[in-house]
């Protein structure tokens, strides 16, 4: 059985503070995008994880796929799996990718075995995979806060606009864009200012990860730049980075930026 898990793109990230577990609150809105990983699991002799694609960094016994099987096998008497996942979505990019290859094992593994889980247990055990996996379970825009992964419900339909992922040749760690920001209030929340018009959130919405990372990382920075350029109504980086999204009212001309960055037309 096949499934597509797609990206995510983080409009606006307000890092709020920090909890005692050592996390951070902050609050962000979550909105998928049509940038798609390929996910299969077949019937095996024995449980085994290969990928294809893009390198994946790490062990192959680590990934979040394999995981989450471990951590469905406690709870449901699974046979053995051989899993494959192409990876497309590109990494430490900000874009949630193996997020979403978490949740969709999951949501694969249910309908594959026939569980019949709820929506509320899948995201209960995407939970334990990672603060937004649980996110990729309804796969539906949300505003999210606490650690990313308590979620409430909106209206935002971006269906009418072109979006934009430009991915530079740029690695930036979480733990880097976490030690360079200064968590603070917020006098206008996210779950307000996300119903402006898209055309004046650039005077409104800000990731406040882009203060540090693009001082670190100024391509970065021409990225975003360069979108704004070419017309974008809206552009920021998703969340820690390195990817820059931009949204246009219309398919804009990024042949500039194509010799030195991956692009996506989501």
């Amino acid at each position: 059985m096949l499934i597509f898990p797609n990206a995510k793109i983080n409009i606006g990230l307000n890092i709020i503070n920090r909890r005692d577990d050592g996390y951070h609150n902050l609050e962000t809105v979550f909105y998928p995008v049509g940038i798609k990983d390929a996910l299969e699991i077949v019937a095996a002799d024995e449980l085994s994880f290969e990928s294809s694609g893009l390198e994946i960094p790490g062990r192959a016994e680590d990934n979040l796929c394999l995981k989450g099987y471990q951590l469905l096998k406690k709870d449901f008497d699974l046979p053995p799996v051989k899993i494959h996942l192409h990876k497309h979505i590109p990494i430490g990019a900000g874009l949630g990718g193996g997020s979403a290859d978490a949740a969709f094992f999951i949501r694969l593994v249910d309908q594959n075995f026939n569980l019949k889980m709820s929506d509320e247990q899948m995201i209960g055990y995407a939970r334990r995979l990672g603060a937004d996996c649980a996110f990729f379970i309804q796969n539906k825009p949300v505003f999210a806060f606490e650690k990313g992964d308590e979620f409430e419900s909106i209206r935002l339909d971006l269906s009418k606009y072109e979006i934009v992922v430009v991915m530079p040749p740029v690695h930036v760690s979480t733990a880097e864009a976490y030690r360079g920001v200064t968590p603070a209030q917020v006098n206008d929340s996210l779950m307000d200012l996300i119903y402006e018009p898209v055309n004046e959130w650039k005077k409104f919405i800000k990731n406040d990860f882009e203060v540090s990372v693009f001082k670190n990382h100024p391509e970065i920075r021409g990225v975003k730049a360069a979108l704004y350029e070419a017309g974008a109504i809206y552009a920021s980086m998703s969340g820690s980075g390195a990817s820059v999204f931009g949204i246009f009212e219309d398919t804009p001309d990024l042949s500039a930026l194509e010799a030195e960055n991956k692009i996506f037309y989501c």
